[in-house]
């Protein structure tokens, strides 16, 4: 994979992250998980180029995020749908993700996860993380749409900066 710097980046998040959707990988060699997830974004805050995304405590890649200092959001382009659906369908407690899938583990030098099959990987260390409150909710319609019951609880939101942008 290749290195690419912040400014050379001219990607449509609102497509990748929205329709493509991507992979948020956390942990080591040693051990990893990974979930799809549709929800998210890229921006700049507190001076850094940051992505944020929202992970339910009920999952099981949530463990290794909490863990971990760094993830990894990967983009696998709308040709590898069906990785996406098995990563976000099936629990890494249950199923091995990488045999079931064909994901091919890449590892950069600080050792976090990436995958060979993503066309775009974003290398990110936590910056800020926060679990969202009920109380909070300005729209009291969103609670009933997205939490409680089968949806599960409240995500947690990470903040993360960029540290690397690497390209296939």
């Amino acid at each position: 994979m290749k290195r690419l710097e912040i400014k050379e980046l001219s990607e449509n998040f609102f497509e990748a992250i929205g329709k493509e959707w991507m992979l948020v990988t956390a942990g080591t060699k040693d051990g990893f998980n990974t979930m799809t997830a549709s929800w998210g974004g890229i921006g700049w805050l507190w001076n850094k180029p940051v992505a944020f995304i929202f992970i339910r405590p009920e999952r099981f890649t949530y463990e290794f995020v909490e863990k971990s200092d760094f993830l990894t959001l990967s983009f696998l382009g709308e040709e590898n749908k069906k990785i996406h659906a098995v990563c976000g369908s099936k629990s890494g407690r249950e199923v091995d993700k990488v045999k079931e899938t064909g994901l091919k583990p890449l590892f950069t030098d600080q050792g976090n996860v990436l995958f060979e099959q993503a066309r775009l990987s974003l290398e990110c260390k936590k910056l800020y993380a926060n679990t969202i409150k009920e109380s909070c909710f300005l729209d009291k319609k969103l609670i009933e749409k997205w939490y409680g019951g089968a949806h599960g609880g409240f995500h947690k939101m990470y903040v993360a900066e960029i540290v690397n942008i690497w390209a296939n």
